[in-house]
């Protein structure tokens, strides 16, 4: 392979990690912009009294939900995963437990916070469903590299990740409904934001569904690092 085309499959291969990390630039602004109004002794207002009276799960959910975005758009780069399998191994449970925090601070949200009556019943059980899922596919695909499953793993991964970006896709969703119709009612709110979870879903499993079906599965006496890429 020439030296032009080397380049070029490397540029290639960043596009996906690139289109993640934008995709959750948003999410991740807005979550730095809440951190600092935490922090800083902003004014309290009914918009943001339920963190101030509680701020642990929002900053727990904000901190997670960042670098399991952030980090996990690196692990789709093939690429720079084969180059640095010590990384990727060692990012992986950093993004493991980063992906279960978020999971589980959400759900606490959910069900502990008052929330406010634009959010309504429909969202918060997306919520807890979508919440639940990425804990469950998460736990799964650590299962599966515990079983030197590698196939699995990547899939189960994939789809927790997905779910992780739901805020990415939802502010994409948001923008696109406030300038054709204006702003969000309760039930459109719901329906944008559960609309952008099961999108992410379902393009994953377009990327799973991709790949060869057979189970990659690493020997007993042979590095997981040699694998994972």
């Amino acid at each position: 392979m020439t030296d032009k085309s080397t380049t070029k499959a490397a540029r290639a291969g960043w596009r996906v990690p690139t289109g993640l990390i934008v995709l959750s630039f948003i999410p991740l602004l807005a979550g730095a912009l809440r951190l600092t109004e935490l922090t800083s002794g902003a004014e309290v207002t009914p918009e943001n009294a339920r963190f101030f009276a509680a701020p642990l799960p929002v900053m727990v959910h904000i901190v997670a939900a960042s670098l399991y975005t952030f980090l996990g758009a690196f692990q789709f780069a093939p690429r720079f995963r084969r180059r640095r399998p010590g990384w990727h191994r060692a990012a992986g449970r950093v993004l493991a437990a980063c992906g279960i925090a978020a999971a589980l601070s959400g759900l606490w949200m959910t069900l502990f916070y008052a929330l406010p009556a634009v959010d309504g019943a429909l969202l918060g059980a997306f919520r807890l469903v979508f919440g639940s899922a990425m804990a469950i596919f998460i736990v799964l695909g650590v299962a599966a590299i515990r079983r030197r499953d590698i196939a699995r793993h990547r899939a189960w991964m994939t789809r927790g990740y997905a779910i992780g970006l739901g805020a990415g896709t939802q502010a994409v969703a948001f923008a696109i409904w406030l300038l054709i119709h204006g702003p969000a009612d309760e039930l459109a709110r719901a329906l944008l934001m559960g609309a952008s979870w099961a999108i992410n879903v379902a393009f994953a499993e377009w990327i799973i569904r991709r790949r060869p079906a057979r189970s990659v599965r690493a020997p007993a006496d042979q590095p997981l690092t040699r694998l994972v890429s």
